[in-house]
């Protein structure tokens, strides 16, 4: 059962990341380590970027509740 839940936590942190990768729109390698322009103009989410927002809170749940799984029943 452990296992199942390390393998499912691992699938969901990369699909994490990459939703987090993604919504760094247009600001190129150097605003993925905050070299970016801070002072950068607030838009609305429309569209797949709302969605893909929702999409990373959601992921963000599940392995949260996955690593507290894993913790319970790692013992």
């Amino acid at each position: 059962m452990e296992n199942y839940f390390s393998i499912a936590l691992i699938i969901t942190s990369i699909a994490l990341i990459a939703s987090i990768i993604l919504q760094s729109k247009g600001v190129g390698l150097g605003g993925l380590t905050g070299g970016g322009d801070a002072g950068g103009v607030y838009t609305k989410r429309r569209g797949v970027e709302k969605v893909l927002f929702w999409v990373t809170i959601g992921l963000s749940v599940v392995f949260f509740i996955l690593t507290m799984l894993t913790v319970m029943f790692g013992r």
